[in-house]
C-alpha cells in the first residue's frame, strides 16, 4: 500500500487494491454480502448468480433481506446504470478457481472503475482458512457511521442461464466493524445501524463457533451414521458431493462425521448420477441441498433422515456455528 492509500487489499487472485480511504459502499455476491454482514459490514447490495432468480432464494438470503438490503438478481445480468447508481466503492465476490469471480463479469466492474474484491472458497482453502479471509477483508473496511443500503431497486433484472454449480460449497473472525458512507440524496433509504466499530460480537461469533465444533465432535464421535451430502436434480438425477472436495465438508471429516463418498466417476466435486445410486450407498443421514434451484429429495430408503444443506453457507464463523449445531442435532440418537 502507497503512503496515498488508507485501504489496500490482495485477494485471492492475487489482484491488489487499494484506495485513498477505507470503502464505504459494498456490493456483493449474496454468499460474501451475507458473511460480511454477520462481521459487521453491512453491503448497499447484493446480487446472485446463474442459479438464482429475480428475487432472494431464503437459503442464501439470511437476514439480509429483513434488514432491508437490496438484491438486485442474477449478477451475470446486472444492468450497469444500476451499479453506477450505487455508487460502489467496492465489489465484493467469490471465486472457486483462484482466477475469476464466479457471479458477474469482471469487465463491468472493470468499467465502474472500482475495485473488485474476489475471495477462494473452493478447495484449495481449509474452511477456517476461508473463514479468516473474510474476517481479514471485513477487518479492513473500518470506517464509521451508519452505512446506507442505496437507492431501492424496483423491477426484476435480466436472468443469465444457469451456470455451472459452485466447486464447493476459515476462524478465526477479526473485530466487527462498521461501513459508513458520505452519499445523500433523495433515494437512499433509511440507514441501517450496524454494529460498532470495537465490540465483543466477534469474539462472541468465535466462541461459539468452537463450542460447536466441540459438540459436534462429542455428537460424531457418539453415532455411527453415514452422512451423504447431495444436491437434488430432478426425479433421474442427484449430484453427489464429494467429501474432500468441498472445505465443509472435509472439516466436517475432521471432527468425525462418517461422510460418504459417492465412488468412481467423472466430476471431481459432485458425482452426477442417478437417484437409485444414491440409495445403494445406504445413508443414515442425508444432507440435501436446501437452495431454490435444487430439487428435494427422491426415492431413497425409507428411515433415512434428512437434513438442510446450504453449500453456499456464508462464511463466517457465526453461520457455521448455527450449521454444526444443527448437524450436532440430527446426529443425535
Amino acid at each position: 500500500m502507497s503512503g496515498t492509500q488508507a485501504w489496500g487489499f490482495t485477494d485471492d487472485r492475487g489482484a491488489q487494491s487499494g484506495a485513498a480511504r477505507a470503502p464505504g459502499r459494498v456490493v456483493a455476491y449474496v454468499r460474501a454480502g451475507a458473511a460480511l454482514y454477520d462481521l459487521g459490514v453491512t453491503p448497499v447490495a447484493v446480487y446472485g448468480s446463474g442459479h438464482d432468480g429475480d428475487v432472494y432464494d431464503p437459503a442464501k438470503a439470511g437476514v439480509l433481506e429483513a434488514v432491508g438490503v437490496p438484491y438486485l438478481g442474477p449478477g451475470r445480468g446486472l444492468d450497469e446504470a444500476v451499479l453506477r447508481e450505487l455508487r460502489p466503492d467496492v465489489v465484493v465476490d467469490v471465486t472457486y478457481d483462484g482466477k475469476s469471480p464466479y457471479a458477474l463479469d469482471a469487465a463491468l466492474v472493470e468499467r465502474l472503475g472500482v475495485p473488485l474484491v474476489a475471495l477462494s472458497v473452493g478447495g484449495e482453502l481449509d474452511l477456517p482458512a476461508i473463514l479468516d479471509r473474510f474476517a481479514a477483508l471485513a477487518a479492513g473496511l473500518r470506517v464509521t457511521g451508519p452505512v446506507d443500503v442505496g437507492p431501492v431497486v424496483t423491477g426484476p433484472m435480466d436472468v443469465s442461464p444457469a451456470d455451472a454449480d459452485p466447486v464447493v460449497p476459515g476462524p478465526r473472525a477479526a473485530n466487527p466493524v462498521v461501513v459508513g458512507s458520505d452519499a445523500v440524496g433523495p433515494e437512499i433509504v433509511t440507514p441501517v445501524t450496524v454494529s460498532p466499530a470495537v465490540g465483543p460480537g466477534q469474539g462472541a461469533a468465535l466462541a461459539e463457533f468452537e463450542a460447536a465444533e466441540a459438540a459436534l465432535r462429542e455428537a460424531a464421535a457418539r453415532s455411527a451414521l453415514g452422512v451423504l451430502a447431495l444436491s437434488g436434480a430432478g426425479p433421474d438425477q442427484v449430484h453427489l458431493a464429494r467429501p474432500q472436495a468441498w472445505p465443509e465438508l472435509a472439516w466436517l471429516a475432521g471432527l468425525g462425521v462418517r461422510l460418504l463418498d459417492p465412488g468412481p466417476g467423472p466430476g471431481a466435486n459432485w458425482l452426477t448420477t442417478g437417484w437409485e445410486h444414491a440409495a445403494g450407498l445406504r445413508p443414515d443421514l442425508v444432507l440435501f441441498d436446501n437452495r431454490d434451484h435444487a430439487t428435494p429429495p427422491y426415492a431413497l430408503p425409507g428411515g433415512v433422515r434428512l437434513a438442510p444443506w446450504n453449500p453456499e453457507t456464508p462464511p463466517s464463523a457465526a453461520a457455521y456455528a448455527r450449521f454444526f449445531r444443527d448437524l450436532a442435532e440430527a446426529l443425535a440418537p
